[in-house]
């Protein structure tokens, strides 16, 4: 039996030519806005004390440079990527999850970046409209709108880069990652995988937590021309059944790997359980050992979406698939 590790770090260890800890901030830039899931967010001049209400918020930035303009992170589900370690360690914590809303307005943000619209509940940093009134703009991935957000696509994730390094004043950043990440992206997609179905397992054992359609999973599985066996869901997170699951008999399973220490979060408690549970342990992928294993976050719109690409095309072209 084969069980494919494929790990994200030696990968995404390339795509941040100006993300180590001593890059030079930027001198304060002109005003700029963009269009953002419905309302304009504008900013007078570069931000300087910005807050990142997640892990996946707080890449981006120090991806592009900007840990000395940040005035703190929440929110961290994975270990930080290498490359960004030195920026990451010199950015204030102010909080395991999302931090309160006294919390945020204590570290006086001049910008609010977030990747989940929860960042923006009131026991969070509170509604946008009200933190525009208080005169700090906030920003909002486009996958996570209010209202309507966008199915996740690459070019919206390149997009979404790009805005965000306009109102920091650092457009040449923007576009130089975004110019990496397409070339990379390009390079995995090489070799296509038609034919080979791919279960996406995020959490729990009881229920399981999976990815339908929407999510970057399922454009993952279609850039890569496999078949999402819950493509046909109503959410982009269903909740499946393994009785279900051991019907539609993926060829192989993407497992999520967590360290929150939950039910089933790490990918060996799940490669257990799938061993264990007489449900599926008749499955073809459990039998043979055909797992892909990616970082949890790497499910979620960030730097590290490319990066799953080539874990998830590198792990069906070692199993023959």
């Amino acid at each position: 039996m084969k069980t494919v590790f494929i790990s994200l770090t030696a990968a995404v260890g390339l795509l941040a030519g100006c993300a180590g800890a001593g890059a030079a901030p930027a001198p304060r830039a002109e005003a700029a806005s963009v269009a953002n899931c419905g309302v304009t967010v504008a900013v007078k001049a570069a931000p300087q004390r910005a807050i990142a209400m997640e892990q996946n918020a707080t890449e981006i930035l120090l991806s592009l440079g900007l840990a000395g303009r940040m005035a703190g992170t929440s929110y961290q589900t994975d270990p930080v990527l290498p490359a960004l370690k030195g920026g990451y360690d010199s950015v204030p914590v102010l909080a395991k999850l999302y931090p309160s809303r006294e919390k945020v307005l204590e570290a006086r943000p001049d910008f609010v970046y977030s990747t989940f619209t929860s960042a923006y509940a009131g026991e969070a940093a509170g509604p946008r409209p009200e933190l525009a009134k208080l005169g700090v703009p906030a920003y909002l991935s486009r996958f996570a709108c209010e209202k309507d957000p966008a199915a996740f696509a690459f070019a919206g994730l390149f997009s979404e880069i790009e805005e965000v390094a306009t109102l920091f004043g650092v457009p040449e950043r923007g576009r130089k990652l975004v110019a990496g990440e397409r070339a990379r992206l390009a390079a995995a997609l090489t070799s296509k995988h038609s034919g080979t179905s791919l279960l996406w397992y995020y959490s729990g054992t009881s229920t399981p937590n999976v990815a339908g359609p929407g999510g970057v999973p399922a454009a993952i599985t279609e850039q890569l021309g496999a078949e999402n066996v819950y493509g046909d869901a109503k959410q982009t997170w269903p909740a499946g059944s393994w009785e279900q699951i051991a019907a539609r008999n993926p060829d192989v399973i993407v497992l999520a790997d967590l360290t929150r220490g939950g039910d089933g979060d790490s990918a060996q408690s799940k490669i257990d359980f799938l061993r264990s549970n007489p449900v599926t342990a008749e499955l073809d992928a459990v039998r043979a050992g055909r797992f892909i294993t990616v970082p949890g976050s790497s499910m979620d719109p960030s730097v590290r979406s490319v990066a799953a690409v080539e874990t998830v095309g590198a792990g069906l072209a070692e199993l023959g698939r």
